[in-house]
């Protein structure tokens, strides 16, 4: 019986081991068959990708010109220092931090933010940490390359800005794409990634997809370490297009230096063809240098300068010519002129008004500056006269100003080509407001804004737009500043997969003017007015140029009530201004902040571009000589 039961036993244990052995064997075949068949290409692609890595080679961005083809933005070849996510998923973190921050001479929290940002990306990527690396840092890096396989120095272009704080305002700079970008769906669409370099501002994010290229990338074998051993392949990157500006550098350079001489230096002066809406010039002061937020994140100094940019009271990254907003003062009442005309409530033949010294409303006396009589209407533009103004906007009433704001555009934008453009704020957007809380628009508030103060500040661009069409006798352009996008020809062979096509050229598409309609006899009584400021004994008369007439209005904007206005309260100077005052072919702005009057301050400095323009005309110099003699 012992015999038998164990070899009864036996044949069971032999069966339990063949199922055992049989299930073992159908797992791992299923395994392999996982591994193998169904997640194969997984598998073998990642392998691949361990052997074979793609390394971006950037494109550089397209250049940006003047309207003359001098170069105002460019892109030259850096080193940069480049942090690849492979090697660090096997590391913490938190041991490289201070190692790079002393290595590289990097602040400390933009490395704790870079390594955040790249933990965060595909395990293949790369990330720039340091740019405009010099030999100090590429012998770090090489030195320690056994140390930190994850490092590597690569040359890529980095964007240039040779004119410093010179049309900063226009041009913009660029910079990394934020992580608030990247969760933007118009972002993501375009296929952004973490370390992207995007405009920031100005012309640069205006026309951030023209100028911006395309990656190409270098397919290389690597070792188990990620060092490169052999180069397979290399698809060169295209170019960014080239954009061609309305600029006028010797413009813009008259422009700067103007600023720099005012009383405070800070303001803005914008000139603009009127013919076309083309800019010629824009400058705002304070200003900033791009290259700093181009070179200078990485370290301490540089994002400590950045800092500091935002932070300063006198506000240099604010763009005074389209987003600051100012009461325009006596400027307003050239807009106001052409509407009264324009809606019957003064006539050619019958304009004047009495000045009386000012106004009263109800227990409120609102002063002139004079005693003027009973002016006719160019008379009241030559002499800004303030009391005529305050009868002529309570004969065309609050409806009749909401209309001039309508017509010449001041309840909108003005469309230029930058981003972040201000509306500006007039009664027609005050006017619910304060029915609400007065329960009535006032008299007083009419008479207020007649003379372009209280519930009245514009854009300067704005105020430059509606006079430049004024001059134009009612054609009112949009302003703007590109040219022309040049084309870029295809790079690699077509039929593969490294062929980019060639992006096509692209030039500005002049929109019909908007157009405000009224006869010429109207248009000449505004336009003897404005001559006369100049050329007839008017408010900016000492700006006067023989030989080249400027039709302008002076305009002194009141910041703060009587007995204040006085240091960072003192009242803003205004220019505006076209010439030839009978065949524009340029119109001028200046505002200079907190200077006093208008005449005084402005308007030399609007005439220091019009020297710049006049010597640049065929036929200039001689009338250089005549100002010279005279």
């Amino acid at each position: 019986m012992k015999i038998g039961d164990q070899a009864q036993n036996l044949a069971v244990r032999v069966a339990v081991i063949q199922v055992l052995a049989f299930v073992l064997l159908a797992v791992l075949g299923a395994r392999l068959y996982h591994l193998q068949i169904v997640r194969g290409d997984h598998f073998s692609e990642r392998a691949e990708s361990q052997r074979v890595r793609l390394i971006p080679i950037p494109a550089p961005r397209g250049a940006i010109f003047d309207r003359e083809g001098r170069i105002l933005v460019d892109s030259r070849p850096t080193y940069n220092v480049v942090l690849s996510n492979e090697p660090l998923k096997k590391i913490d973190l938190n041991d490289r931090i201070d190692e790079y921050a002393e290595g590289l001479k990097l602040d400390r929290q933009y490395v704790v933010e870079r390594l955040n940002l790249i933990r965060r990306q595909n395990e293949f990527e790369s990330m720039v940490l340091k740019e405009n690396v010099d030999m100090r840092d590429i012998a770090w890096v090489e030195s320690h390359s056994l140390e930190f396989p994850e490092l590597r120095v690569e040359l890529r272009p980095q964007r240039f800005y040779p004119l410093g704080e010179t049309l900063a305002h226009v041009l913009g700079y660029v910079g990394e794409i934020s992580p608030k970008q990247l969760e933007d769906p118009k972002y993501q669409e375009r296929g952004f990634r973490p370390g992207d370099i995007i405009g920031k501002g100005g012309l640069e994010q205006y026309y951030d997809e023209y100028l911006r290229g395309r990656p190409g990338y270098r397919k290389v074998l690597v070792d188990s370490r990620g060092r490169v051993q052999s180069e397979l392949e290399v698809v060169q990157p295209q170019s960014g297009q080239d954009l061609v500006t309305s600029i006028d550098l010797d413009l813009q350079m008259a422009a700067e230096q103007q600023l720099a001489k005012s009383v405070t230096k800070r303001g803005t002066i914008i000139a603009m063809d009127p013919r076309n809406g083309e800019m010629l010039a824009m400058a705002s002061a304070p200003s900033f240098d791009p290259n700093v937020f181009v070179r200078g994140a990485s370290t301490p100094e540089g994002r400590k300068r950045i800092a500091e940019y935002w932070q300063e009271e006198e506000r240099p990254l604010f763009n005074r010519a389209i987003q600051g907003r100012y009461p325009p003062g006596s400027t307003w009442k050239i807009p106001e002129s052409a509407a009264a005309l324009q809606q019957g409530v003064i006539t050619v033949n019958n304009s004047n008004m009495a000045c009386g010294g000012g106004i009263t409303i109800g227990n409120k006396f609102t002063r002139c500056m004079g005693s003027h009589g009973s002016p006719p209407l160019s008379y009241a533009i030559t002499k800004s006269c303030d009391g005529y103004y305050y009868r002529l906007a309570l004969k065309m009433g609050i409806d009749g100003l909401i209309q001039m704001i309508e017509d010449y555009g001041f309840d909108k934008r003005s469309g230029i080509d930058l981003p972040n453009e201000k509306v500006p704020q007039t009664p027609k957007s005050w006017m619910s407001y304060v029915v609400k809380n007065e329960g009535k628009w006032s008299d007083i508030r009419t008479v207020y804004a007649s003379i372009g103060q209280d519930t009245v500040v514009v854009t300067p661009i704005s105020m430059l737009r509606a006079v430049a069409a004024i001059g134009m006798r009612g054609k009112e352009y949009i302003p703007h500043f590109m040219k022309e996008v040049r084309p870029i020809g295809a790079v690699g062979e077509p039929g593969t997969s490294t062929f980019m096509q060639e992006r096509p050229g692209l030039k500005f598409q002049y929109p019909e003017p908007k157009v405000i309609p009224m006869s010429d006899d109207k248009w000449d009584v505004i336009l003897k007015g404005m001559w006369a400021v100049v050329n007839g004994g008017g408010t900016a008369s000492r700006i006067a140029i023989p030989g080249f007439e400027i039709a302008g209005k002076t305009g002194t904007a009141q910041v703060a009530e009587l007995g204040k206005d006085v240091g960072k309260n003192k009242d803003h100077a205004w220019f505006v201004s076209y010439a030839p005052a009978y065949e524009p072919e340029i119109a001028v702005l200046a505002l200079i902040e907190n200077s006093g009057f208008g005449g005084s301050h402005a308007a030399p400095a609007v005439r220091g571009i019009y020297d710049a323009y006049v010597a640049k005309r065929p036929g200039g110099s001689n009338i250089e000589k005549e100002v010279a003699r005279r």
